[in-house]
């Protein structure tokens, strides 16, 4: 599938300008009569269809190049629209949605009929959140229907943050873009299961462990689904995701680094390292990013994929990495660094 033109439509954040409205109506008309829509979240940019409309949503895999057996995750505005697309919200469900909502946080149900198949996978569930991005909420509000939106990128490659991530990734492939500047968190949103007891989550993200634990007690953190058969249970569990281009090692020891560097170097490789603030003049790599500050996490989170895909720009062939504590935000952000790397460390 293929466009002539992928319509621009620059909004601002807040849709305080003279016409943002008109334009969010008018790519929202376009969601609800079947087209394929990139737009900001507070998380990472979504591409949208009508979580309703088979036809529709299969346009998201077809753009993103994304395997059929990984489930979406479905976006609505108000919570009353829940009505429609599950078969009830539990006990534990409703606290989550009390305390984080709208925000970060997908929740798992049991699924009603109403949704087109391809969204659930052929699983017996779905996967919602209300995102907290004012042009998120209008694009949604004024379609009328629940939106489906995976990350607006081509499936593996760092998701967008950034509107000219999506035009580098799917420019011609969909219907449009809503551009409102950078998005916040950075990292997709945590995704739990509230079918199961205790919860489990499926994948980490804005929303952290320890915060949800703080709301409905104890939950279960779930492995990554990596038999080629297995259907995973929620997005972001199975395949190749937030990959460069370039081959990523994560290493622990950054004292170790810089011989890795100069050895990469002897056999003619242009490397990168992905660092922070506090490390960035320590290596003599042809790339060096910093992607934060170790004592903010959250500034890691936000520029992770940006910086991921600096590398590309600049035709990086490997690339060593720092690691991160794995408590808190920490836990989503190394989730998606030992995806990127394909578990090598």
């Amino acid at each position: 599938m293929s466009y002539k033109q992928t319509t621009c439509w620059h909004v601002d954040h807040f849709l305080g300008k003279d016409g943002d409205v008109e334009k969010i109506k008018e790519a929202a008309l376009w969601i609800r009569r079947g087209e394929v829509v990139a737009f900001p979240t507070e998380t990472v940019y979504g591409l949208g269809a009508n979580a309703l409309d088979e036809e529709a949503v299969k346009k998201i895999f077809i753009a993103k190049g994304r395997p059929s057996d990984n489930p979406l995750i479905v976006h609505i505005a108000k919570e009353s629209a829940l009505t429609d697309l599950v078969e009830r919200v539990p006990e534990k469900a409703k606290r989550l949605i009390d305390a984080f909502w709208p925000g970060p946080l997908t929740i798992i149900f049991k699924k009603s009929t109403r949704v087109a198949p391809s969204v659930t996978a052929g699983l017996d569930t779905i996967a919602i959140r209300m995102p907290d991005h004012p042009v998120a909420q209008k694009i949604i509000e004024e379609a009328r229907v629940p939106v489906a939106a995976p990350s607006a990128n081509v499936s593996g490659k760092p998701s967008p943050t950034k509107a000219t991530h999506v035009i580098n990734d799917l420019n011609g492939k969909i219907a449009g873009i809503v551009d409102a500047g950078p998005t916040g968190v950075g990292l997709e949103s945590t995704v739990i299961d509230c079918t199961k007891e205790p919860p489990v989550i499926y994948r980490p993200g804005g929303v952290t462990k320890e915060a949800i634990e703080a709301v409905i007690g104890k939950v279960d953190v779930a492995r990554n689904a990596e038999n080629d058969e297995e259907t995973p249970l929620s997005p972001g569990m199975k395949y190749t995701h937030y990959a460069p281009d370039g081959a990523l090692y994560l290493v622990s020891d950054p004292t170790k680094i810089e011989q890795l560097v100069r050895t990469a170097k002897k056999d003619g490789k242009k490397v990168g390292v992905l660092t922070t603030e506090e490390g960035k003049r320590l290596y003599d790599a042809d790339v060096v990013v910093s992607c934060g500050t170790r004592t903010d996490l959250q500034t890691v989170a936000t520029s992770l994929y940006d910086s991921l895909r600096t590398f590309d720009r600049y035709g990086v062939d490997v690339i060593y990495a720092e690691t991160f504590p794995q408590e808190g935000v920490g836990a989503a952000i190394m989730n998606r660094l030992e995806k990127a790397a394909l578990g090598k460390m």
